[in-house]
């Protein structure tokens, strides 16, 4: 499943390739890909003739602004193929327009969905669910294996977290300033729980799983096992610096391609070359040389050193 640095290495490329440009239209071809509206028709409809103005992520999720595109206007906007991050190019960004209001596009990759920047004559991938088509001939295609991914269309007049209800129920990001070892040792106090299960609960930690969660125990010296009421405060203080520290790494090497992620261009994340114990289970430890262990902890595979973790 794709984790945080995965959806944001999907959204930092969303923001250099599809903003500002109108959608003319779209096609759903796996209808309970759509979570909201019920209606696909209606799902088509509120996305077209809007442009996206930016993309955000929410722990997994994705989350573009309609806005109507400034192309109306008369103004040529670099957005899209030229712009970097969403920024506008250019003296664009002196110019003011009217703020129409904002509605929602928001996606969910779940275990096996992708994201797609393609022109629309490429050939349709068999696992192609819903497809947006943009300006010039090229697409937005939503690719589910798995078919678990969803989509989402909010209204203006719709707060996303009232649609997209797991939005409410997401924790802090490892990333906010919210994100403090106080913040960890208070969702961690009283808890007789194993430091792996309670790092995969999003009402926890927003955005990590089961590949960082590892990476970042093993990072800390901590056994997965480990209850949360057994750490110790200095233990806490390093578990949130190297979650951090991780996410970072993986995030600047495009995300770990450990089945089939891939970023909107197609191309595979590099980080799982230099995992130091996810999926390297029966390998030496990079720094030590035992043998990696692996164990399951409520349904998911942990891995670790037992020489480097305590």
């Amino acid at each position: 499943m794709p984790e945080l640095p995965e959806v944001e290495t999907v959204r930092r490329g969303l923001n250099e390739l599809t903003l500002n440009q109108e959608i003319t239209g779209g096609d759903v071809l796996l209808h309970r890909t759509i979570a909201y509206p019920f209606s696909v028709d209606d799902f088509v409809t509120g996305i077209q003739g809007s442009a996206i103005s930016t993309w955000h992520r929410r722990g997994k999720y994705l989350l573009a602004e309609l806005t109507l595109p400034l192309i109306d206007k008369g103004v040529k906007v670099q957005g899209g193929h030229g712009a970097q991050g969403g920024r506008l190019g250019g003296d664009i960004a002196s110019l003011s327009f009217p703020t129409p209001p904002t509605s929602y596009l928001g996606v969910h990759l779940r275990m096996t969905g992708q994201l797609l920047w393609l022109r629309q004559d490429e050939p349709l991938h068999k696992h192609t669910r819903v497809r947006l088509f943009f300006q010039d001939g090229w697409e937005l295609r939503f690719v589910d294996q798995r078919t678990f991914g969803q989509m989402w269309w909010v209204s203006a007049n719709q707060a996303p977290e009232s649609i997209i209800t797991g939005l409410a129920k997401l924790a802090a990001d490892p990333f906010s300033s919210e994100f403090t070892a106080e913040y960890l040792a208070e969702k961690f106090k009283n808890r007789r729980r194993p430091i792996k299960t309670a790092l995969l609960d999003q009402s926890v930690v927003a955005g990590l799983g089961n590949i960082y969660a590892d990476e970042a125990l093993f990072m800390s010296g901590i056994l997965p096992e480990t209850m949360c009421i057994d750490l110790q405060r200095e233990q806490i203080e390093k578990l949130r610096s190297h979650i951090i520290k991780v996410l970072e790494t993986s995030i600047k090497a495009g995300g770990t391609t450990f089945s089939n992620f891939l970023n909107v261009k197609g191309i595979n994340g590099n980080y799982g070359g230099v995992a130091w114990v996810y999926n390297r289970a029966g390998e030496p430890c990079r720094v030590c040389g035992t043998v990696i262990q692996r164990t399951r902890l409520a349904g998911r595979s942990s891995h670790f050193c037992l020489q480097c973790q305590r």
